[in-house]
């Protein structure tokens, strides 16, 4: 790579991502979501009644802010907060039934984004991208990669 360009393909990652994330944004608010709190209904639409300290954890963002996040939620209606069973001290966190029914308008934003960010690349293409990106995250969670046939969500 010339010297000119040592930093290109982290100023494209970046500029990518956050070109990414304005687009879903802006497909979000259109139902009443801002930046991340999809995130949050989406892992719990995966495993419904996480902690906060666990959802903080998987999605990478700090406690405080998670708990932050849960509470705007919880006033949309979208989420609750129930005490633990074994830990009265503990909470756990699930979609109500109006959360519920938001999932799929997320889903759809999210896969509509998805199909703007990925146009003109054919499918070949997009498995080696995201395998590309796979070692990226990897490489920058120093993490060791793990690889899944992703045929069928290419195939979406």
């Amino acid at each position: 790579m010339a010297k000119a360009d040592k930093t290109a393909t982290m100023s494209r990652l970046h500029s990518a991502a956050r070109l990414a994330r304005t687009a879903l944004a802006a497909r979000l608010l259109a139902h009443g979501f801002y930046a991340g709190q999809d995130q949050i209904m989406l892992a719990l639409d995966r495993e419904d009644g996480q902690t906060p300290g666990n959802l903080a954890g998987r999605l990478g963002v700090r406690p405080p802010t998670i708990t932050k996040t849960i509470n705007r939620l919880q006033a949309q209606g979208f989420l609750e907060k129930r005490a633990s069973n074994a830990d009265a001290r503990q909470a756990h966190i699930f979609l109500t039934d109006t959360g519920r029914d938001i999932i799929h308008a997320i889903e759809k934003s999210v896969k509509k984004t998805e199909k703007q960010a990925l146009k003109g690349l054919d499918k070949k293409d997009q498995k080696a991208l995201f395998k590309l990106l796979a070692r990226v995250e990897a490489n920058l969670s120093n993490e060791d990669l793990v690889l899944i046939d992703d045929d069928a969500e290419l195939d979406d």
